[in-house]
């Protein structure tokens, strides 16, 4: 079972992995050369959305919830996501600003949770996993890949415990098989985000299956 305890340390775990920082960094702007065709692109917020993906979704809530710059970026909705903003120094800076606003916090912890954790519950909830480090492996492919992709999951026989296979081992399989995609991958900067795979293969390794022991996140500790 995911109490409230256990999913905001899971929470905790995959800010530290997408800001560096256990509440996230809500005000936190990044520019990575990871976009379609390999095109440079903005990651914004506690854990990182991005320019291409569903940046264009929070801003549009922001908005909508009156947060302080929400005149300010209306005239943007009808081009994020559409046109590059690499290099609008203007509109990198509103982010930053924002994510001082309250109004914008609770608009980032909103969205991650419907967006990225929901579907991550029911995923995990769906195949009748039970195990807090098994969530945080999942939720963790949520942030950083959209799903659970269906290529890493035919790269392994072990069976999700709804189709009575063992738990442990599909987490274990799953984690190994993704990790060592990573470490090959044509990106480069695929490549360098593999200690979040190691990480959880640590937690396998230590028997930390109910995430109660703290968690070493790239170097910082989650208690």
């Amino acid at each position: 079972m995911i109490t409230t305890d256990t999913k905001s340390k899971i929470e905790a775990i995959v800010n530290v992995f997408e800001t560096g920082s256990i509440t996230g960094g809500y005000d936190t702007v990044s520019i990575y050369k990871d976009g379609k065709a390999n095109s440079r692109q903005i990651t914004y917020g506690r854990s990182q959305t991005t320019e291409q993906g569903n940046l264009h979704t929070l801003i549009s809530m922001y908005v909508s919830n009156q947060g302080q710059f929400a005149n300010e970026f209306s005239p943007y909705l009808s081009s994020i996501g559409k046109t590059s903003l690499v290099d609008d120094s203007l509109f990198r800076s509103l982010l930053r600003k924002a994510g001082n606003d309250p109004i914008m916090r609770q608009t980032q912890d909103y969205f991650f949770d419907i967006i990225y954790y929901t579907p991550a519950l029911h995923f995990f909830d769906g195949y009748k996993f039970v195990l807090p480090l098994s969530m945080l492996v999942i939720y963790d492919s949520y942030i950083h890949s959209g799903s659970v992709p269906g290529f890493l999951r035919q790269g392994f026989k072990e069976m999700p415990p709804s189709m009575g296979g063992s738990e442990k081992k599909w987490v274990t399989a799953y984690t190994q098989t993704r990790q060592d995609w990573l470490k090959t991958n044509s990106k480069q900067i695929l490549r360098k985000t593999v200690y979040r795979t190691g990480c959880f293969l640590e937690q396998i390794k230590n028997d930390n299956w109910d995430l109660m022991l703290p968690v070493n996140a790239n170097g910082i500790m989650v208690p």
